[in-house]
């Protein structure tokens, strides 16, 4: 029996019996992110998408015995905690974690259900600051939650502050409130969580779901000290242009996450969801921010493919990441299921470290130009492979179309191309003179025997990884503020991959893949679904070693 080592994740909160939240979003969360989920249950309540009929709170010694029966035996790598329902289980929970040394521990302060219902004594309030916040290696307060917390920390300060009064040698006087009153602005977000982690946190994340913003990453000034990171999810920009920011503060740094403000009802247990799979990350391995970075996508990913189930506030899709045989059969988002079949793969390919070298200009020029002479070679064989996308074409329109985009890639490489490899001093006599390496013919051979054995289908698969990536790699290093720009000898490659013009062929490219998969692909057809999956990551494979040809100069 082979014996598997994953990462466990113990979540402590309240069942939902509708399924959207609580210990049951945070489990298949957990599960979908490939880590061992168990639970101990705060409380229980007859709940659905429309609001909280009931709530039966556990005793909290039984919530101290489910706890003591997990960590005795399985263990864990992090605790998320949830729902906490009262002050004696407050207390319970943190004497836990503190008794079996839990390292990871993400608090996410539930008071308010999506519908509105109360989830949290008011009286617990306190506790939670005094008693897990000092032991929190993330907190996740969403916007009203913050204002509570804010406001019972400046009671409990001003508290604290006139009984040092009364003890000779100490003076209450001077009470630092950095906090938000209300919370309006990402300022006040980041008064607010520089605020929080004066009790005690060691990272404080606050959400901006319930602040949508006009600016967006690209636009947006940020302060000094403050890292902007631009998300890169499925979710489609909002129409209206909003955007969501969310605030991470680790006590020396900001670190504002940008993302498309999705438009839909469907949030019932985003924040369980996000602090299940920060935890999850945690366990992993990963640090606060990569942890915080791959939950936010995990949860912007899962809302945007989210299911319409009820009559309320639907649920997440959980489930996005699992291969899509085991998922409900559905057409929507082809590219989506694509990359979400190899996520693993697709973070190795778009921040490869040949990508990271580009971004801050220290990738070696000698890798850089042996690259770009690959790429030439590269390039010809992508030609041929929409030529034979053509010849695949059953319409006239449909060999037309193929037909001008190999025309289009064969333009580049001849001119635009040329000329970008003379400005590094390689000479068109040269480019074609230019050996071809083994990872440059693994991979386009890969492309074309699908498409000589197959479909058109499988032909544009096996190429996808290439068109959608460089856009997505292009646009990701364009909009990030930490992406060297002045100096950087390769922002000129940067910004061709992350302009518009690149960015419509991304686009249309995409169109082509979804609306084919439409026409082709039956609902039923799992396995054809699974084929093409794995055909998408075998290729997603190829083009991170064509990135370690480039970075190491392989042949």
């Amino acid at each position: 029996m082979t014996q598997i080592q994953l990462a466990r994740v113990l979540t402590v909160a309240g069942s939902d019996s509708g399924g959207g939240a609580g210990i049951q979003a945070d489990l298949k969360t957990v599960t979908s992110l490939g880590c061992y989920g168990s639970s101990a249950v705060t409380a229980l309540t007859a709940q659905n998408t429309m609001g909280v009929q009931g709530v039966h709170g556990c005793p909290a010694g039984f919530v101290q015995q489910q706890m003591e029966s997990v960590l005795t035996d399985i263990g864990t790598d992090a605790i998320k905690t949830g729902m906490l329902f009262s002050r004696e289980i407050v207390e319970v929970v943190a004497n836990q974690i503190s008794q079996f040394g839990v390292k990871n521990v993400v608090v996410d302060p539930v008071m308010v259900a999506t519908s509105g219902d109360t989830l949290l004594a008011s009286e617990a309030v306190n506790a939670v600051i005094k008693f897990l916040l000092p032991l929190a290696t993330v907190l996740t307060p969403n916007v009203p939650e913050a204002e509570v917390l804010c406001a019972a920390l400046r009671e409990l300060k001003k508290s604290e502050a006139g009984k040092a009064e009364t003890t000779p040698g100490t003076s209450g006087t001077d009470i630092a409130d950095n906090s938000a009153g209300k919370i309006e602005s990402v300022a006040d977000m980041r008064a607010a969580a520089r605020f929080l982690h004066s009790a005690g946190a060691q990272s404080v994340l606050i959400k901006g779901g319930h602040l949508p913003l006009k600016a967006d990453a690209t636009t947006h000034t940020s302060e000094v000290g403050v890292r902007t990171v631009r998300l890169v999810s499925s979710a489609k920009s909002d129409p209206t242009g909003l955007s969501v920011v969310d605030v991470l503060f680790d006590g020396a740094e900001f670190v504002e996450f940008w993302k498309p403000f999705v438009n839909t009802s469907n949030t019932h247990g985003t924040g369980c969801t996000l602090s299940a799979a920060i935890a999850a990350y945690l366990a992993s391995g990963k640090s606060v921010v990569e942890a915080v970075e791959g939950g936010l996508i995990y949860v912007s990913n899962a809302i945007s493919t989210s299911i319409s189930i009820g009559k309320g506030h639907g649920p997440l899709n959980h489930l996005h990441l699992m291969k899509p045989a085991l998922a409900p059969a559905t057409k929507a988002n082809f590219v989506s299921m694509l990359k979400n079949s190899c996520v693993s793969e697709w973070d190795q390919y778009i921040d490869h470290k040949f990508v990271r070298g580009l971004a801050d200009g220290t990738l070696d020029t000698e890798s850089f130009k042996y690259y770009i002479r690959q790429d030439y070679i590269y390039l010809l064989h992508y030609a041929r492979g929409y030529a034979l996308a053509a010849f695949k074409e059953q319409t006239m329109d449909g060999i037309a179309q193929a037909a001008q985009i190999a025309l289009g890639i064969v333009r580049e490489a001849t001119d635009v191309h040329v000329k970008y490899c003379e400005s590094w001093g390689i000479s068109h006599k040269e480019l074609i003179a230019t050996k071809e390496a083994t990872a440059n013919m693994s991979y386009t051979r890969f492309f074309l025997e699908k498409g000589m054995s197959g479909d058109r289908l499988d032909l544009y698969v096996a190429m996808a990884p290439c068109l959608i990536g460089y856009g997505e790699i292009g646009l990701k290093l364009m909009n990030d503020p930490n992406t060297k720009r002045e100096g950087n000898p390769y922002w000129a490659w940067i910004q061709n991959y992350g302009e518009a013009d690149f960015q419509a062929a991304v686009q249309a490219g995409e169109e082509l893949l979804e609306r084919l998969y439409e026409e082709t692909v039956p609902v039923s057809n799992t396995v054809r679904l699974e084929q093409l999956c794995e055909n998408f990551r075998q290729a997603t494979l190829l083009e991170v070693k064509f990135w370690d040809m480039g970075l190491n100069r392989e042949l």
